[in-house]
């Protein structure tokens, strides 16, 4: 006898199954990324904002550095 895993293994292994299994959860995936691509393009500019923050400030670093006297 089978198990659960098994059973769904030859069941996906068909071509047809898995691409009406496609055609099914397409609408479900285009709404949720159209409820989410703002959010995702919010974080996409906030990590690249942290970047050239993060960046800076290690240039400044650099900087005073340099420029501090050497005991």
């Amino acid at each position: 006898m089978k198990n659960i895993r098994d059973s769904c293994i030859s069941f996906l292994q068909d071509e047809d199954i898995r691409k009406d299994i496609r055609e099914v959860l397409k609408p479900i995936i285009e709404i949720m990324y159209n409820e989410i691509y703002l959010y995702l393009w919010l974080l996409c500019f906030y990590n690249l904002f942290l970047f050239f923050v993060i960046l800076s400030i290690l240039v400044i670093l650099i900087r005073i550095s340099k420029n501090s006297p050497k005991n």
